[in-house]
């Protein structure tokens, strides 16, 4: 085994350890919630390792480093999801290799989607990203739709051809009410979840908690936790 697969074995070991604990002190079982490791900086050599380890989902959020890395990676059963606000004009390309959107905040966005979708033949998981730090703008600092325009985003994905509504995606916000209170922002979301579900009953995906705040998204109910640096390392300094 090679000292990069032996370090990334031993970190997804101890996500695991982490998420189990998570599961259990919950009351919830352990397949209940779908690791997701986000990759961006990353190679694809680390993505292949990864697969090797028997990771199944993994996340990018930039499709300039996503695209490549998706096809060096196609011969391998992963599931990709893209991560990060998503420009239009970005669309086409990332409708090439993404499973899942899990960033979808507005309209426009909804529309090219669906477009590209259509054209690829290809059916797309939509989450809707919601944003519980959206001021008078209706929008977060990193994206995301404010809470009250969930209903409205929810039903143009549901009845827009090639695009699925498979749930809603947050990030714990580092301003508003919310900051530094991860567990009631995921408590937030689980209540918003629960409400979409009545419309959109097949709308499960929860999406929430990263390396640092895991174990509060596992307990506030989520389904999905997008982990990045507790399995890859720090991250390379950009620029």
């Amino acid at each position: 085994m090679t000292d990069r697969k032996t370090e990334l074995a031993g970190n997804l070991a101890n996500v695991e350890r982490r998420i189990t604990a998570a599961c259990a002190a919950a009351g919830r079982e352990r397949d209940e919630v779908t690791l997701i490791v986000v990759t961006k900086t990353y190679p694809a050599s680390d993505v292949r390792i990864l697969s090797e380890l028997g990771v199944r989902h993994v996340a990018e959020n930039r499709d300039q480093d996503a695209a490549p890395k998706a096809a060096a990676c196609a011969d391998l059963p992963l599931k990709w999801h893209f991560v990060g606000q998503l420009q239009t004009n970005k669309v086409r390309s990332v409708v090439g290799y993404a499973d899942f959107v899990q960033s979808v905040d507005r309209d426009r966005l909804v529309t090219a989607l669906s477009r590209e979708a259509e054209r690829a033949g290809r059916e797309v998981g939509c989450l809707i990203q919601v944003a519980l730090d959206a001021g008078t703008s209706g929008r977060g600092d990193r994206g995301g739709v404010a809470p009250g325009g969930i209903e409205e985003l929810a039903g143009l994905v549901a009845g827009a051809p090639g695009l699925r509504l498979d749930g809603l995606m947050t990030v714990a916000p580092l301003t508003g009410e919310y900051a530094g209170r991860e567990q009631a922002a995921f408590d937030r979301l689980m209540d918003l979840s629960t409400d979409l579900r009545r419309a959109h009953p097949a709308a499960t995906m929860v999406s929430a908690g990263m390396s640092a705040d895991l174990e509060q998204a596992v307990a506030a109910g989520a389904t999905h936790v997008r982990v990045g640096t507790a399995v890859l390392g720090v991250r390379p300094r950009l620029g």
